[in-house]
């Protein structure tokens, strides 16, 4: 099924998709990323967002961002920006519900943790561990492991923050990465689709809003404590000026959807002067551009990055969330030492994945395993393991 009327000459059609690893036939009722997008929300780990850290852990609070629905918000921001430019809104879609689901629990602790811990290993990365998930670490299907998604779905998740090789892009690449591409080339020296470019940067502009929302509700900073922030303090400033009398849950939510706006209106101008100027005669044409086609103007590059800088200072690095990362840290960290030391302490299914003790490939099974957690299961887990008053199982 194909509905590529209306798409832009550089958006990715459906029609002239790569197409899967493993061949499979059509829908007769779905584009091949319309697909795509379905087994994602089907899949296991994509359920398992729903109980993982976006920046608070998942017990201190109801209200707050947890990976699942940051991944929802990501999508629709990036839906909407790909409807402005005339790109495929189900490839956009189907990134931004995938984009993080190789996220260990703890958010960025858990990664952390993870990291250090595999360094010796081969190492951890979140965009290569989401790849793993969909190609290897889903099992639902007869015909192969994985979710046997598209080459655009594949090529957009590995390249989330650009070419992964040539050029400046001359670092290491994940294990993960390394091993699928040998047998599957996702042409990782190019730029990937402008879809995949327009998920990388609704990633950016719904983590940074929201956070300011959670922040504040947190209690982590205040309105004042944003005056100083450029475009964030004016626009909290016109909304109170607009309505002097307004509640605080008001004046925030009117505040962070009007910067969202500003961000997304910001990102389709530059995008379109970016695009008349190279003028792409296809979607290889965006990869081959030698830079990124999406994206702010220098003067939002710059609000970008000062709001990043006044999250990292008062909220990244709060004493309470230093507090919370720092148990999250020691309880991954203590996870996998013990599993990777002792193997037969994994469940049955992982046990018989794994190798000898403190070897690459357990330590490979159980980066797996731990990655694959929720929040509460890992702690429910650690207590299982290092409290001898709790049950095994």
């Amino acid at each position: 099924m194909n509905r590529d009327a209306h798409l832009a000459l550089w958006a990715c059609q459906p029609s002239s998709s790569r197409g899967r690893l493993y061949a499979e036939p059509e829908s007769k009722t779905r584009t091949c990323f319309q697909r795509d997008r379905d087994r994602i929300i089907h899949s296991a780990a994509f359920r398992r967002l729903e109980y993982k850290t976006q920046v608070f852990v998942n017990h201190e609070g109801d209200f707050f961002r947890t990976r699942l629905t940051h991944s929802l918000e990501v999508s629709q921001i990036a839906r909407s920006i790909c409807r402005g430019l005339d790109l495929n809104e189900d490839l956009a879609e189907a990134l931004a519900l995938a984009h993080d689901l190789g996220h260990p629990p703890f958010g960025h602790a858990g990664e952390d943790a993870l990291s250090a811990m595999m360094a010796p290993y081969g190492g951890f990365d979140h965009n290569a561990q989401s790849l793993r998930v969909i190609t290897r670490l889903e099992r639902r299907y007869a015909a192969f492991d994985g979710l046997n998604l598209t080459w655009e779905t594949l090529e957009g998740l590995v390249k989330h923050n650009g070419p992964l090789t040539g050029g400046d892009a001359n670092t290491p690449l994940p294990w993960a990465i390394a091993e699928y591409v040998r047998t599957h080339d996702l042409e990782l020296d190019t730029y990937p689709s402008a879809e995949a470019q327009v998920a990388a940067l609704a990633d950016d502009i719904a983590y940074n809003n929201h956070d300011i929302d959670d922040g504040l509700s947190a209690g982590l900073f205040t309105i004042a404590d944003l005056k100083d922030v450029p475009l964030v303090g004016p626009v909290f400033d016109e909304v109170h000026q607009a309505w002097p009398n307004i509640e605080r849950g008001r004046l925030i939510h009117e505040a962070v959807r009007r910067l969202i706006g500003h961000m997304v209106h910001d990102l389709l101008a530059e995008t379109r002067t970016r695009l008349a100027a190279l003028a792409p005669g296809s979607a290889d044409a965006v990869r081959r551009a030698g830079a990124p086609v999406v994206g702010f103007s220098p003067e939002m590059q710059r609000n970008d990055a000062a709001l990043k800088a006044f999250l990292r200072a008062n909220m990244y690095r709060h004493y309470k969330l230093n507090r919370m990362t720092s148990k999250a840290r020691r309880l991954v960290r203590d996870l996998f030492e013990l599993f990777v030391a002792e193997p037969g302490c994994l469940p049955t299914e992982w046990r018989r994945r794994a190798g000898a003790p403190a070897t690459t490939e357990t330590a490979r099974v159980v980066a797996d395993y731990i990655a694959g957690m929720t929040d509460r299961f890992a702690a429910d887990e650690y207590r299982r393991l290092f409290d001898v008053q709790s049950r095994a199982s």
